[in-house]
């Protein structure tokens, strides 16, 4: 991927945004310098091509993905992922407009500096895999990662672009085939597992100055071999060996998941190198924005023809809305059968057992009671609630938003069934009401939704409480989630959802999981 000076010439995209100047590239994508000329503001407009006649349906469902997902992951990772605010499809075309960038796109940063250590290259995948985490506790895979989606920035975390694009065409892969998984080249139906092929290539990519598969000029090439090719083997990988080869197996079945690669990437961080301690780079979009607007105005450049109407799908605080208010899970990516499951109407043990333990990240776990099923420990969180955990359960991933709401996610790391605990102070009255007009409507867009039974109120310990049950996804990778939210007072409320396999809804050792949580937790004290 390299910097490329290129202008073409005529009439804004969409009549709205002019082009000014060709950022970098890959296969099949291009992300360009732009204005909005409305507003005045600088974006970054990434033109895909796409693989059919875009007719009217096409224009819509492309459009619409792309904007509903990386809503959906802006409200997840506030400031971890592109920020897109507009979708455009002319002649085939999509073009996906974001804000501005600070940051540098991590291919043009390999072209320009070659092969990382490996030490940095494990701080820049765990930052990666911090994003990709997110995204599929919520159900959703990227499908389309690679070095031009990933964006180095000075002094923060990578950001990631590119979220919605995967499914918008009948194309196995849109963009950067090198990077597909080989499910995605044999057009097989695609998860959580190719995102993590994709993040070991990636990694491949950093240590090794060189894609695991090379680009061969045309798409359809360069799948096969991804798909039939073995693996080159890696010189440079060191300490980070084990998990790309891990991530990069043919099998998705066969590959890491992301406790084990997470556990890798911060073993390989303990290696002693100054390699790891340089800055990031200047970021190279800082002032390119100047430079290319001043120079697209000067006489003789011609900026691109864009002939057809803008096509836009908005969502409003999907996330948000989709508990309570608040951010929270509503799926699991691909969970494994090795764990516990759980049962709608088991009956909450009474009473609270145990003293609170270490907050998350301490050395030794929770306490252990005696009072608890054998293997679980009370866990008590910095914000102030409390639960007991099964062995090995840790906690996994924190969203806050504004005004004091935030979510817990806890499993095992391993793509196991998760409870995530959400809490909001913007509640409504009617826990009933809440499940029903706020949160299953979001809920409902996710891919094979379907509700069991009917929303029911109850009274938990105490408190107004409602339940919702429903299972999502398809195949291996549907999931079957209870959430139960319940009112403080004062608009103050908590939801507890509970998320395992479909096939697994309803063992013995799941019925123990869904006691001990709802049966254990306490909100924090006033």
């Amino acid at each position: 991927m390299t910097m490329v000076k290129a202008h073409v010439a005529h009439e804004p995209v969409a009549g709205r945004y002019r082009l000014l100047e060709v950022l970098t590239r890959e296969t099949n994508r291009l992300w360009w310098y732009a204005e909005d000329v409305a507003s005045g503001q600088p974006r970054l407009m990434a033109r895909t091509e796409l693989s059919e006649a875009a007719d009217a349906d096409t224009v819509r469902r492309a459009t619409a993905r792309v904007m509903r997902t990386s809503e959906i992951m802006r409200l997840l990772c506030p400031g971890r992922v592109a920020t897109v605010v507009d979708a455009v499809v002319e002649a085939g075309t999509l073009w996906t407009v974001t804000d501005r960038i600070e940051g540098t796109p991590l291919g043009e940063l390999l072209d320009r500096e070659g092969p990382f250590h490996p030490v940095r290259a494990a701080r820049l995948g765990l930052e990666i895999l911090d994003v990709l985490q997110a995204a599929h506790d919520e159900g959703i895979t990227h499908g389309e990662l690679s070095p031009g989606q990933v964006f180095v920035r000075d002094g923060g975390p990578v950001l990631v672009a590119g979220f919605g694009l995967a499914g918008t065409t009948l194309a196995p892969r849109l963009t950067a085939p090198s990077y597909a998984s080989p499910e995605q080249a044999r057009d097989e139906r695609v998860g959580p597992a190719a995102d993590l092929w994709a993040l070991g290539a990636i990694l491949y990519t950093m240590v090794e100055g060189r894609p695991p598969f090379r680009d061969r000029g045309r798409p359809d090439a360069t799948l096969r071999a991804v798909d039939r090719l073995p693996l080159r083997t890696p010189l440079r990988t060191g300490p980070l060996t084990q998990a790309v080869q891990g991530l990069l197996r043919k099998d998705s079945r066969e590959r890491l998941n992301r406790g084990v690669v997470r556990d890798a990437l911060i073993r390989a961080l303990d290696e002693d190198s100054d390699a790891d301690r340089c800055l990031a780079p200047a970021p190279r979009l800082r002032d390119a924005y100047a430079a290319v607007r001043h120079a697209a105005r000067a006489p003789g450049r011609r900026l691109l023809v864009a002939g057809t109407a803008l096509a836009v799908v908005t969502v409003a605080a999907a996330v948000l809305a989709v508990t309570h208010g608040l951010p929270g899970t509503s799926t699991a990516a691909a969970p494994s059968r090795t764990t516990a499951t759980a049962t709608a109407t088991a009956t909450p043990p009474p009473g609270r057992t145990g003293d609170g333990g270490p907050g998350p990240g301490a050395s030794p776990g929770p306490t252990r009671s005696p009072a608890l099923p054998a293997g679980y420990r009370l866990y008590t969180a910095p914000e102030g609630f409390s639960v007991a955990l099964p062995e090995g359960w840790k906690r996994l991933a924190t969203s806050r938003a504004p005004e004091h709401a935030y979510r817990v996610t806890f499993g095992t790391g391993h793509a196991s069934p998760t409870l995530a605990v959400t809490y909001s102070e913007r509640v409504g009255p009617d826990p009933v009401a809440v499940w029903r007009d706020e949160v299953e409507p979001a809920l409902a867009r996710l891919p094979g939704y379907h509700r069991i039974g009917t929303v029911r109120a109850l009274t938990y310990r105490t408190h107004r409480a409602a339940d919702l049950e429903w299972v999502a996804g398809s195949g291996a990778a549907r999931t079957h989630t209870l959430g139960r939210g319940f009112l403080l007072g004062g608009g103050r409320g908590f939801s507890l959802r509970y998320t395992t396999p479909a096939a697994d809804w309803g063992d013995a050792a799941g019925t123990i999981a869904l006691k001990t949580f709802l049966g254990t937790f306490r909100e924090p004290k006033d």
